[in-house]
């Protein structure tokens, strides 16, 4: 007799993912953040005591205030020259 392997359903796959994920390094926070970004998320949480969901709508806000005045540029130079 042949034993047949047990097909994963979509929980068991998508649970395996975000494992491999955390294995990587990077932490979920409606995606997966980068070492660097970790840190900086860290950082914040720490500092303001703010939930994932403050600190997420937060970051987009400012993204989009830089985006807005013309210093997405200046933003994204000064994240890179910092190494952030």
């Amino acid at each position: 007799m042949s034993i047949k392997k047990k097909a994963l359903t979509n929980a068991e796959k998508q649970k395996r993912y975000r494992e491999r994920q955390k294995d990587r390094g990077k932490k979920e926070m409606r995606g997966y953040l980068s070492p660097e970004a970790q840190k900086c998320y860290e950082l914040i949480a720490e500092q303001t005591k703010w939930n994932d969901s403050i600190i997420l709508s937060n970051a987009v806000r400012l993204t989009y205030a830089a985006y807005k005045n013309g210093q997405i540029g200046l933003l994204n130079s000064w994240l890179n020259k910092n190494e952030l």
